[in-house]
């Protein structure tokens, strides 16, 4: 992989994972499968812009949302194993954010 060929994807993943509030809801995604209030709830995001991130996230593939049919209605997201495969990069920010902020 030439560095012409690695700067356009760092720059793309930099963008993504950058962005406002993608990191906080995959740091609470990695505990596994959530329901879009208790996302919200451990947050301090609307509802509409964390509605957007999810949607994002899921169009990206990392991200996967489950809708249960059952009365009321439950929807849940978790990580899928693209998503997952971020955890070790996560916990090396929240590791060195601990140690340096």
């Amino acid at each position: 992989m030439t560095q012409k060929e690695l700067c356009p994807r760092l720059s793309k993943a930099m963008d993504l994972i950058g962005k406002r509030w993608i990191g906080l809801i995959l740091y609470d995604l990695l505990d596994g499968p959530r329901r879009f209030n208790q996302i919200q709830s451990s947050l301090p995001i609307s509802g509409r812009l964390l509605s957007e991130r999810l949607k994002e996230l899921e169009k990206e593939g990392i991200v996967e949302r489950h809708v249960h049919t059952e009365i009321p209605i439950r929807v849940e997201y978790q990580l899928t194993d693209k998503g997952m495969s971020l955890e070790s990069t996560i916990r090396a920010i929240e590791k060195w954010s601990k140690e340096w902020l």
